[in-house]
């Protein structure tokens, strides 16, 4: 096979690809075997003139030529390869997100039959109490937008940009596809699977872990890890009423960002753990029709609603910038605690919704938020600031609305309480001064960093309210380890996003992978 890049292809003319590969190779149709799209992007900086750019593998029937790259792949870049190992523990993986997931599969298909201890519920029963959330009933606190299958990420855009290198990248994203991801995540720029199909794909990926012998324990929480002679022996775990021990020689930890009480016990336990870097802010929603405009032009409509990604660094030192965008999406209710307030984004795989939003971040230091030497300061900064984003908009612990503003109103160039935008935010919102519920260097790098990306984006700071508040963008701390064990304790591997190794939902699945083939390297030393 031959590699062909930047194959540029107006997007009127999409269907036109094939014809675009015979005319640059000058081939006859009946040369050209078969091709495949490695990369797909869109080029919108001319526009109103839009194309499509691609680079695909072709396989040509007695084509030689020296001029383009040769192009070889094979089944183990997108598979593992499958083993029988055995050892006299099976092994533990606290958390059903994608760090979690994507180390059960792969020690599954290398035969050690992996259990995975998940605190929340099954995605379908997940959902079941998302709605309720939604619908103004309760917050469940074990089975939420956090917690419960395929973590946090399975409310959210299911975006899986990443700005890792790995190997696993493929095996990731093929592993994806065989679960019922849409077979486009595998070459598209900026690929996203969507809420909707995320909750396919992951029970799909859990029954091919439990199809290798593994085992996944929903609403089992663990309570406490028993160590002896620096060494992992077993965990407790409560279900429902009933405490559970687990003996085991090997625990990882893929707890997620929001285990506050978990990561109190690793602290109370002695584990060596680091505060981190973080960050706050607020979603920022405009109309997904003005977002696609601007990014696209007059033919918008032609496209799927638009992305984008805008950054800048301040003169006080701070950087503010967007995340986790979500194009014709939904601000969510996205906190695992009553009397706090915290949202995230959320879109389908249509990206169809009236609304497109973005999470708009300040970055936090230690320095901002260390009090006494407590490593879980970070930790109690955030639900500092959340607990007075839900006093501002909540007059009773039985509902959670949000706090929102609009965009002029926050900067005090307009104090008209509304804009055209209509909150997506469910259960509902109040409008509320946001300087109230937000640090001082947060609020006024905001203002700042709006200012400033209404250059880049002309209209960004009119017509579009922001939510709050969003805390929960990355984890707070890091539980330190080396060579992917902990420092301190044989048998425990600390991984993922919570643990601050990871952000997203591919460098998490990769991290997972990684500590995977660790253990497995240590089950073949031992034979």
């Amino acid at each position: 096979m031959i590699k062909l890049t930047d194959i540029k292809i107006p997007i009127e003319k999409e269907n036109c690809l094939k014809n675009e590969i015979i005319k640059i190779l000058k081939i006859s149709y009946s040369d050209l075997v078969s091709y495949k799209i490695l990369k797909k992007s869109i080029d919108a900086r001319h526009k109103p003139d839009l194309y499509y750019v691609y680079s695909v593998a072709v396989e040509v029937d007695n084509y030689i030529s020296n001029n383009f790259e040769e192009y070889f792949e094979s089944e183990s870049d997108y598979y593992f390869q499958k083993q029988n190992l055995t050892s006299k523990f099976r092994p533990i993986i606290v958390g059903c997100g994608p760090a979690g997931l994507f180390c059960a599969y792969r020690l599954s298909v290398a035969g050690l039959k992996p259990i995975i201890i998940e605190r929340g519920k099954d995605v379908d029963e997940r959902i079941k109490d998302v709605n309720k959330l939604l619908g103004g009933e309760k917050l469940n606190q074990e089975s939420n937008v956090l917690f419960g299958e395929g973590g946090a990420g399975t409310f959210s855009d299911g975006k899986l940009t990443t700005g890792i290198s790995s190997p696993h990248i493929k095996r990731v994203l093929r592993a994806f596809v065989d679960c019922g991801a849409p077979d486009e995540i595998e070459y598209l720029n900026m690929p996203h699977i969507g809420s909707d199909n995320l909750r396919l794909v992951i029970k799909n990926l859990r029954n091919k872990i439990t199809k290798n012998g593994g085992t996944v324990l929903f609403e089992h929480k663990l309570e406490n890890i028993n160590i002896e002679d620096n060494r992992i022996k077993s965990i407790v775990v409560k279900h429902k009423n009933e405490t559970i021990e687990f003996e085991t020689d090997t625990l990882v930890l893929a707890i997620g960002h929001s285990a506050r009480d978990t990561f109190e016990m690793l602290k109370n336990l002695n584990f060596k753990m680091q505060p981190k870097n973080f960050s706050m802010g607020v979603r920022i929603e405009h109309e997904a029709d003005f977002i696609s405009a601007s990014q696209y032009g007059k033919d918008f409509k032609k496209l799927k609603n638009a992305t984008y990604k805008l950054s800048t660094h301040l003169s006080n030192g701070r950087s503010v910038y967007t995340f986790c965008m979500c194009p014709g999406g939904v601000v969510m209710p996205a906190m695992n605690e009553d009397r706090t307030i915290n949202v995230n984004g959320m879109s389908d795989f249509k990206r169809n919704a009236s609304n497109s939003n973005s999470a708009l971040l300040v970055n936090v230091i230690p320095e901002d938020y260390m009090q006494n030497g407590d490593v879980l300061s970070g930790v109690k900064f955030q639900k500092e600031w959340e607990e007075k984003a839900y006093k501002l908009a909540n007059e009773n612990s039985n509902t959670f609305f949000a706090p929102v503003q609009n965009v002029e109103d926050f900067l005090n160039l307009n104090k008209a309480p509304k804009t055209k935008v209509v909150p997506s935010y469910k259960p509902n919102v109040v409008y509320c001064d946001l300087h109230k519920c937000l640090p001082n260097f947060v609020s006024d790098s905001l203002e700042k960093g709006i200012i400033e990306f209404d250059k880049k984006i002309k209209g960004f700071k009119q017509n579009a309210v922001l939510t709050g508040i969003e805390t929960r963008s990355s984890s707070p701390v890091r539980v330190e380890r080396e060579n992917f064990e902990s420092i301190n304790f044989k048998g425990i591997y600390p991984c993922g996003e919570g643990c601050g190794y990871a952000g997203g939902i591919v460098s998490a699945s990769v991290d997972g992978i990684n500590v995977a083939e660790k253990i497995i390297e240590k089950v073949i030393d031992k034979k």
